[in-house]
């Protein structure tokens, strides 16, 4: 299978800066997603002079990006795109078999696939990252969910700061939503935020006796749901971001949220931070685009007791990282200093380690082997990288299926706890991972169930510095099921074989017979031989599981935890006035998808950073 490259045309470099100029801030936020964003917005609201540096432009006017129904056009675009190139074990053989392995054919196209031409260049398995105002959330599906309690009260288990029960986080996200899917008074809810929240249409599911509805009624049986009513939309009433009791261990079908208005309009940071921008105000926020950090700067001074930072160093232009598409080797931008009161790291789960690295603080033999001096011996830097694992099922029906997306999140009998560990949406689609191009479209009679699995048990993944140069990418390998790795694809499994039996309802409409494409190639219920075996899906899914919600590279942990990089209050272990504010900083996966989490847990840094500075907790204005 072959794709055209995006073509390296010249681009037009951002106003210069002369490496002469300085200034002076109380913060510099570096990165503009859902950690930096919001949060240099609130600092700069609270009064405090504030520089926010994003690497990327603006595309907030680009209805590619502002409108969520493009957003698989919007991870494509080279506008924004930065190309990871990524491992998912560390046997380079086994990740040769992932069906979407990109290569680089020497002749202007990509070959995807695993029988590439002679001579082309093997980049890996791409992960597509956003480097533009507002971050992942501009190219991302929008989906809205929120961590299992545990995985808020596990940061409280680790560090002892109760701020982090689970009731407590809850008060972030009333303070950011702008809920445009409930009427106003929902205590579970926010409504005044910066963050509009809506749901979809679920007209189809009011339609009787569609092949889609007969589905939907056997999957709402298969997880213990039930409805009365001949309108099965009924079924989908629970809320996906309510405070119910047992809300982590209820198997249910929801009306997919997402962080848009009511017409689809994204609703992003880079808005939040637009809007600060704008206000008649006039909070001190200066905002940098096309400018790429460098590394951290740190005070010389031998008075006190652990280096502490005191600015960035940048360089300024468009397209200066190499895992840009319209990077032109060679391009370099001029440099500047910025110096604050204290530097603030939301560059995301691979480049805020790179960022630390770069600047000193990390594993000492790493840092030492590129030459690099060491300011903080701090192992964890780039550890303990984890991701949920994202699957799917997929046919093609006789006839189209006319219908949305059933959304559920569920239990499965092997789980390892009582708490659910299945997001799934399953509707006429197609999504088997990233690729450049993706993803491939079927035609109308395409079916999928697309899964994210919560909790995944391995995070054994790393970011490590492959030069000490700040425009290369680093070496990423999340090492997929390295750690209990049977029991998660049990659970995949499990999961699978629940949807499988639940299309089997449509068997006797016009839609049938499916023909199941992955993981069980054949008739849906008549599988080629010896391909559906519960083992035989477990290794399909070891070797084709994909992911694109890395975390915790950066992560919260126990004082006597010698991979613990961040304390509870988001601050960097053995230096001063340095902080990490993205999705990094879990200790584990966030749930089903960290977007929200990260804006739930930017809210959480303006409330430490602004006590520890003795301000009261900004609020909002939009």
């Amino acid at each position: 299978m072959r794709s055209h490259l995006l073509s390296s045309l010249a681009i037009l470099a951002a106003p210069a800066i002369s490496a002469a100029e300085s200034a002076t801030y109380d913060y510099i936020v570096v990165g503009s997603g859902p950690g930096g964003g919001p949060l240099a917005s609130n600092l700069a609201r609270a009064g405090y002079s504030t520089l926010l540096i994003e690497a990327g432009g603006d595309e907030s006017d680009n209805p590619t990006y502002s409108e969520l129904g493009n957003f698989l056009e919007a991870a494509n675009d080279e506008a924004t795109r930065w190309d990871f190139w990524v491992k998912h074990s560390d046997d380079a053989q086994q990740d040769l078999k992932f069906h979407h392995n990109t290569w680089d054919t020497g002749d202007g196209t990509f070959y995807i696939g695993n029988d590439p031409p002679a001579g082309a260049k093997h980049l890996g398995i791409q992960y597509p990252r956003a480097a533009v105002l507002g971050g992942c959330a501009m190219h991302n599906a929008g989906v809205c969910s929120l961590p299992e309690d545990d995985q808020w009260n596990l940061v409280v288990n680790l560090t002892g700061d109760t701020s982090w029960e689970a009731p407590k986080m809850r008060k972030y996200l009333t303070q950011i939503e702008a809920n445009e899917y409930l009427p106003a008074g929902n205590a579970a809810h926010g409504y005044k935020g910066w963050l509009k929240t809506s749901v979809g249409d679920l007209g189809w599911a009011k339609a009787p006796n569609t092949a889609a509805v007969k589905i939907l009624d056997k999957f709402a049986q298969s997880i213990g749901v039930s409805s009365a009513s001949s309108d099965r939309s009924t079924l989908f009433s629970p809320d996906i971001l309510g405070d119910e009791p047992n809300k982590d261990q209820t198997s249910s079908l929801f009306n997919m949220v997402s962080h848009a208005d009511s017409k689809g309009r994204r609703s992003t940071p880079g808005d939040f931070v637009k809007s600060t921008l704008a206000d008649p105000a006039k909070f001190p926020l200066t905002l940098k685009l096309r400018t790429l950090v460098t590394k951290i700067l740190f005070s010389n001074s031998t008075t006190e007791s652990k280096p502490r930072a005191i600015g960035v160093e940048v360089m300024a232009g468009a397209s200066l990282y190499k895992a840009d598409p319209k990077h032109i080797p060679g391009t370099k931008g001029p440099v500047s200093q910025y110096f604050a009161k204290e530097v603030i790291i939301s560059g995301g789960a691979f480049n805020s380690p790179q960022i630390l690295k770069l600047s000193g603080i990390g594993p000492r033999a790493e840092l030492e082997k590129l030459g690099i001096k060491v300011v903080k011996d701090l192992p964890g830097v780039g550890e303990n990288l984890g991701d949920n694992y994202e699957a799917s099922i997929l046919a093609i029906s006789k006839e189209p299926l006319n219908a949305g997306l059933t959304t559920s999140i569920f239990r499965t009998v092997n789980a390892a706890t009582k708490n659910r560990n299945i997001f799934t949406w399953c509707g006429p689609f197609s999504f088997e991972g990233f690729w450049p191009g993706f993803p491939t479209n079927y035609g109308p009679n395409q079916w999928e169930c697309a899964m994210v699995h919560i909790g995944p048990k391995s995070q054994a993944g790393s970011v490590k510095l492959v030069t000490a140069d700040p425009q290369d990418t680093p070496d990423i390998n999340f090492r997929f099921f390295q750690k209990q790795g049977a029991a998660d694809l049990a659970e995949l499994v499990a999961a699978t074989n629940l949807l499988r039996q639940t299309w089997l309802a449509a068997a006797n409409t016009t839609t049938a017979p499916f023909t199941e494409l992955h993981p069980c190639p054949g008739e849906l219920g008549k599988p080629t031989a010896g391909s559906c075996s519960d083992a035989a899906q477990a290794e399909y899914f070891k070797l084709q599981a994909y992911s694109h919600h890395a975390t915790s590279s950066c992560s919260i942990g126990a004082d006597a935890d010698p991979l613990a990089v961040l304390d509870s209050k988001f601050r960097v272990r053995g230096v001063a006035g340095l902080r990490v504010v993205d999705a990094s900083a879990f200790p584990v996966v966030p749930g089903a998808f960290p977007v929200v989490p990260t804006m739930i847990l930017s809210q959480k840094a303006t409330e430490d950073i602004l006590a520890e500075a003795g301000k009261k907790p900004v609020k909002l204005r939009v």
